[in-house]
């Protein structure tokens, strides 16, 4: 999970193609972006939408189609639900609205090598916004040593016959040289990859009010 580039067009857009160190190489190999047949083979949910969230939550679990790794398995698994104002930080004493609990797993299987690598992350951030949620998560165990790297997905329950699609912090981002390609609270990009296996459901709620004291008001 260092965030290594291909050598190939894509080394020109920084794109990483493995989510873990231990099978950064074998990806470079892969076909390039044409999206499989099986990409028509997603899932729907096995689970009704709710009607009315109490708080913001995302779950579920699914395969993705990442076109950089496409003859790849990864999947991804969380359960994420907000705590506001449950974590105070430096400059937000009362804790931020953004604040949340939960887990995050995640897994890349390369067939050429037959090596998985796996990470078990905690959530610390999430929003949503109708039915895409943003969160972040610190990882707490992994197989590649990425101990404490925090990471960030967004994830869109799709509508409309539409598939789910999932994105992550190291897949298509991080080209400014930082090494360590890590990202702060709740940061992420668009959900760019389709899920084909699988789903996942987002529970929108607006961000609560802001309790008196949480935030200092800056000056004008």
């Amino acid at each position: 999970m260092r965030f290594t580039a291909t050598t190939r067009t894509v080394a020109a857009l920084g794109v990483a193609t493995a989510l873990l160190d231990g099978i950064a190489t074998a990806t470079t190999a892969h076909a390039g972006p044409a999206q499989p047949a099986k990409l028509q083979k997603w899932e729907p949910q096995k689970w009704e939408p709710q009607k009315a969230a109490d708080v913001a939550s995302v779950r579920g679990s699914a395969q993705i189609y990442f076109s950089y790794s496409a003859n790849d398995t990864i999947r991804f698994s969380v359960d994420a639900k907000a705590t506001p104002f449950t974590d105070p930080v430096p400059g937000a004493p009362k804790g931020l609205p953004t604040d949340a609990d939960g887990t995050l797993k995640f897994s890349h299987y390369d067939p050429d090598t037959d090596r998985t690598g796996w990470a078990i992350a905690d959530v610390d951030c999430l929003v949503t916004g109708g039915k895409t949620a943003t969160l972040s998560a610190v990882v707490r165990k992994s197989n590649t040593g990425e101990d404490g790297k925090r990471v960030g997905i967004s994830i869109q329950q799709g509508e409309h016959g539409r598939p789910d699609r999932l994105g992550f912090s190291w897949g298509v981002v991080n080209v400014d040289g930082r090494p360590d390609g890590g990202v702060g609270t709740c940061l992420a990009p668009a959900p760019f990859a389709p899920v084909v296996k699988g789903g996942y459901e987002v529970a929108h709620t607006d961000l609560p009010p802001l309790p008196s004291g949480a935030i200092p008001t800056p000056k004008r």
